[in-house]
């Protein structure tokens, strides 16, 4: 791809601190005066700790940099045994549907045959938190793919969102280092709102696009069923002739998109730290099976030479209104795992396992994963013999002279164990240069050397794009992310170089943070290796409210009860949600239920004080008049009307449901987002107004 020449500075101003600028835009903190010089653990003076070592500007990662491989070594292991990263997760079975042949771009033997099966593992997780931390933290969420293919197992190990922090492996613990809790006191658990986090960030300028994203309600997903997962990064696809395509990975939703508000979040965590975990299990045990479909970016060299980043960058994406996504199969989780610890914390995903038809690109996030993944399991699972592992080991026939070992399940047979030998059939397998993988013959050059590429070196563009991109409601929530992590910052230069990068996103941003902080003074805009591009169109496809779900499917309706309800209110709601696909849940003043009006029980399934509204994509106050004036003596029901409406859900109410609104501070601001239900026929009416799934207009009355 051409290159570009560099015409930026040599030096950066960040905030209280100046920079050496390399030549890919990262920041380099020279040793000087006080400050002692970076060594390997032997004591070896490192040069560049912020590249690693690559054959050309843009060639791979090279194997004999021995500072990036003594650094990813250290991290891989520094925890015992649980995840460095992704410790919480949780996991399904389901299998793969293929739409079409993919032949044409690709001889990865999945993508063959039309309505062909293939079995798989998921696991969706968190990034920052321990394994005990909460569900809806915010927080990236792993989205973790192994098909066990007819060709080898194929991981796809991606996340929730389409870009990362940062450019190159080399960084990678030092930016989980400063995510996580603070090394002197532990805390803060599965949070980034700590001076640590912020401050790496506004030291790394090419982390602007992922702040963003985190900040926006993409980190706080409604469950796991309602989010996309993504590759990542650029792949390559080649077909049976050897043509190479570039790919990059979508899944989506078939049930659309939904996240949840922060207050709500917060209190989720306290009301039911599991939520995710189960809803996810509840919905494959009631047999509302999640769907996902599986698209494809596909474009050659002369798109990439073309298109204004760099396809390698692993901190950009490429709009799907530049390159159309191509749907190709569907994924559906029909089976929960056994047992949790034997599929869901023994699964072992590498982006190493790939199949033939399938390749890596240079992208040096890529390449780093490729060594770290495969190195970081030896400290969790104990063995090489990880793939021995049922939820690890291929489906397909496999062969191989690997043997012993801690927990070898499986030698092989015979007096050979290497190869090439001479003892024909009985001396093992052999290569197949024609079905075998083979890597694409890509041509290199270039001298050897740390580099960072100057085509990586614009950061503000597309994080501009991707906040012009959002809602005006969704725009509102990015700032008060920022203003809430930011909040918890305590030295005040961090906040400042924070607002000194948002600066080159968006004006406007930038002083609703700045407001929100009460900084004195503004800062001045950072220093940008590259200008922000203001022209870049915005992507209705990066907002969640623009892509919600046009029904109210899998969804769940929380319905508060009193003795003496109207029986034929409760019929008819049952009935509306029973027709569109969603789940009712019945919250009373005790869990034993209700007595309804016609003298039939009503069992609940949560006491009012365990059953908050925020558990509840919707929810309806069905109550008599005596049960109102229960109700509205009882705190947990009048945060469970009030929690409802702070939070933009749409309310259902029986006419005898108003003293206890009232009494919830409401009865006077009653909007179209509350539905009154008078008579059976209403029922249907509401279920349909629940389709938007928020009343985000009510929003604007509430600030």
């Amino acid at each position: 791809m051409a290159s570009r020449k560099d015409n930026r500075p040599k030096s950066v101003t960040l905030g209280d601190q100046t920079f050496q600028r390399g030549a890919g835009g990262e920041t380099h903190q020279t040793a000087s005066g006080d400050i002692e010089t970076l060594t390997t653990q032997v004591g070896t003076p490192v040069a560049d700790d912020q590249n690693s070592l690559r054959g050309g500007q843009r060639g791979p990662t090279l194997v004999e940099d021995q500072h990036f491989r003594e650094k990813i070594f250290h991290f891989d292991h520094e925890r015992i045994p649980e995840r460095v990263v992704h410790a919480r997760g949780f996991g399904a079975h389901g299998y793969f549907e293929t739409y079409e042949s993919l032949a044409d771009i690709t001889r990865a033997d999945i993508f063959q045959r039309p309505d062909e099966k293939t079995e798989l593992f998921v696991r969706f997780s968190t990034v920052a938190g321990n394994k005990g931390s909460a569900d809806v933290a915010r927080d990236v969420r792993g989205f973790a793919v192994k098909f066990y293919t007819r060709q080898g197992n194929w991981d796809l190990v991606g996340n929730n969102i389409p870009v990362f922090f940062i450019q190159d492996a080399i960084k990678f613990p030092d930016l989980i280092h400063a995510a996580k809790a603070e090394p002197d006191s532990d805390f803060p658990q599965a949070q980034t709102a700590h001076d640590n986090f912020w401050d790496f960030i506004s030291l790394t300028p090419e982390s602007m696009n992922m702040a963003l994203w985190i900040m926006s309600d993409r980190t706080i997903p409604r469950s796991f069923r309602f989010m996309e997962g993504f590759g990542v990064h650029t792949f390559r696809m080649i077909n049976a002739e050897g043509k190479s395509s570039f790919v990059k990975f979508h899944w989506k939703p078939k049930q659309g998109l939904q996240s949840v508000a922060w207050n709500e979040a917060v209190k989720l965590n306290g009301a039911d730290p599991d939520f995710h975990r189960r809803d996810l299990w509840t919905a494959i045990k009631s047999g509302d099976f999640p769907e996902w479909e599986l698209g494809l970016q596909v474009f050659d060299e002369k798109f990439a030479d073309e298109f204004e980043f760099d396809v390698l960058d692993p901190t950009k994406i490429i709009p799907e209104e530049q390159v159309p996504i191509r749907i190709v199969g569907r994924m559906v989780l029909d089976r929960c795992v056994d047992n949790f610890f034997a599929e869901t914390e023994q699964v072992a995903f590498q982006t190493g396992n790939i199949v033939p038809g399938i390749d890596f690109t240079n992208d040096p996030l890529l390449q780093g994963r490729n060594f770290s993944y495969l190195d970081t399991q030896l400290s969790r699972l104990g063995s090489t013999n990880f793939n021995h592992l049922p939820v690890n080991a291929p489906r397909c026939p496999f062969h191989h002279f690997q043997q012993d070992g801690h927990m070898a399940f499986h030698n092989p047979k015979g007096r050979a164990n290497y190869e090439p030998n001479s003892w024909g059939a009985e001396g093992g397998p052999r290569e197949n240069p024609e079905t075998g993988f083979a890597s694409h013959p890509e041509e290199l050059e270039g001298p050897k050397g740390r580099y960072r590429s100057e085509t990586f070196a614009d950061h503000y563009s597309q994080a501009r794009q991707f906040y012009l991109s959002q809602t005006e409601v969704e725009q509102g929530h990015i700032g008060d992310a920022f203003i809430f992590e930011l909040s918890k910052v305590e030295k005040l230069a961090i906040r400042e170089r924070m607002v000194a990068h948002l600066l080159n996103v968006d004006a406007d941003l930038a002083e609703t943070v700045g407001k929100g902080l009460r900084l004195k003074t503004m800062p001045k805009a950072a220093d940008a290796a590259r200008p922000t591009v203001t022209g870049l169109k915005p992507s209705p496809k990066l907002s969640i409210i623009a892509n919600g779900p046009q029904s109210f499917k899998g969804r769940k309706l929380g319905v508060l009860l009193s003795d003496g309800v109207d029986i034929g209110l409760v019929t008819a709601l049952k009935a509306a949600l029973d027709k569109e696909g969603a789940q009712i849940e019945f919250i009373a003043p005790q869990v034993g239920g209700v007595e309804a009006s016609d003298g039939s029980w009503i069992e609940a399934q949560q006491k009012i004080d365990g059953g908050p509204s925020v558990l509840y994509d919707a929810v309806a106050i069905l109550v008599s008049e005596a049960g109102a004036a229960e109700l509205r003596k009882m705190p947990a029901a009048r945060d469970y009307v009030a929690d409802a409406f702070a939070h933009c859900k749409f309310i259902a109410f029986s006419a005898a449901a108003q003293p206890l609104m009232e009494k919830a501070g409401i009865g006077a601001d009653l909007d179209d987002g509350c539905v009154a239900l008078a008579k059976p026929a209403d029922a249907k009416r509401f279920i349909e107004t629940c389709r938007d799934l928020r009343f985000w207009e009510r929003e604007k009355t509430l600030k």
